[in-house]
């Protein structure tokens, strides 16, 4: 490729992607590696080129423009054997896509996605999110947990994991098309928990919530790379939040045994219905009036999963920086009947 911003665009797209590229001078250089490489991506100059050496015919020929192409490139294209010609960047999810297929392999869906939201405030909804990342990495799941509650204080701080290298949601360079799942982790902290270390994209104390176009990429990268995503969603569920119940297979609503709480959860469950999900209840104890668990499966027409018994220590050990569910417990216990469901029971 002649053309340095084509070539920069490129590049940028493939460094987002995980996808290694070789440049290489011209047409000559070109034929050593015009079999072998997956995909071969050529400006128009560059296109000439590889036709007066009269390089043989091979799939994965991508001719890259920067406005619509005209006939007379379309007719060279074709005598060639070209499979498209793109103009960027309108054309760049597209290519961001491939060069990620090409990085993965195409994504297979193999991962499983959960969204937490509470009921009300102060359910515990983070906590239990943060505490179902942690079961599952000790079951040797690959986890990453994202933060989608701008106003919730930040994951990181209920893992210990404040001061952790790496970036949070106003530090991630917005992306159009697909993400890499390998580059993401790896640009994320790691907060250390009993299991090893628990990968998370945080809030923080200052910046904004993500947009819906950014959880898409980040939870479907973290699908694609075959583990388990969990979502803490807030529950007035924005757009972002919504967005990640679309990717859900499976929601947790918890809710605690109170009167007041089954009232405000109905609300937050009706807008969650709406997408599709399928959605369960958690409910947490105590229950100071004596409401059990089957009550609040009553009151809200939603399919009890578990009832959870009140965590002792939780918010000592919290409040110390040391994360949840990393000891048996009613906090472990409820989280891996969650994960059994979510893993056995898949509904997508």
């Amino acid at each position: 490729m002649d053309d340095t911003e084509l070539l920069d665009e490129a590049l940028r797209l493939a460094a987002a992607a995980g996808c290694e590229v070789q440049r290489v001078p011209d047409a000559a250089a070109a034929r050593r590696l015009w079999s072998s490489a997956p995909l071969v991506l050529l400006d128009e100059a560059g296109l000439k080129r590889c036709a007066d050496a009269d390089l043989p015919r091979r799939a994965g020929v991508v001719v890259l423009t920067e406005t619509e192409p005209d006939p007379g490139l379309w007719r060279q294209a074709v005598e060639v054997g070209v499979h498209k010609v793109l103009a960027l960047p309108r054309a760049e999810p597209w290519l961001a896509s491939t060069l990620a297929d090409i990085a993965e392999g195409p994504e297979t869906d193999a991962g499983r996605v959960l969204a937490v939201v509470g009921g009300r405030g102060g359910a515990g909804a983070s906590v239990f999110a943060c505490a179902t990342s942690v079961v599952a990495l000790g079951r040797g799941e690959q986890v990453l947990l994202v933060d989608c509650d701008p106003f919730g204080g930040g994951l990181d701080l209920v893992l210990g994991a404040e001061h952790t290298e790496g970036l949070r949601w106003p530090g991630l360079t917005p992306t159009r098309g697909r993400m890499s799942s390998s580059s993401l982790r790896s640009a994320l902290p790691e907060a250390e928990v009993k299991g090893g270390g628990l990968t998370v994209l945080s809030c923080d104390r200052d910046g904004g919530g993500p947009e819906p176009a950014a959880v898409d990429a980040v939870v479907s990268a973290g699908r694609r790379g075959g583990g388990i995503v969990v979502c803490d969603l807030p529950r007035h569920l924005p757009d972002a939040a919504l967005t990640a119940l679309d990717l859900a297979d499976l929601a947790v609503l918890v809710v605690p045994a109170e009167v007041r709480a089954c009232a405000a959860a109905s609300r937050v469950a009706e807008r969650a219905l709406s997408r599709g999900v399928d959605l369960r209840v958690v409910v947490r104890g105590p229950a100071p009036g004596g409401l059990k668990a089957e009550d609040v499966e009553r009151s809200l027409a939603l399919p009890l999963l578990a009832a959870m018994r009140p965590e002792p220590g939780l918010g000592r050990a919290l409040d110390n920086g040391h994360p949840p569910a990393q000891t048996k417990g009613p906090l472990a216990a409820t989280a891996g009947q969650v994960l059994d469901v979510l893993c056995d029971g898949r509904t997508r």
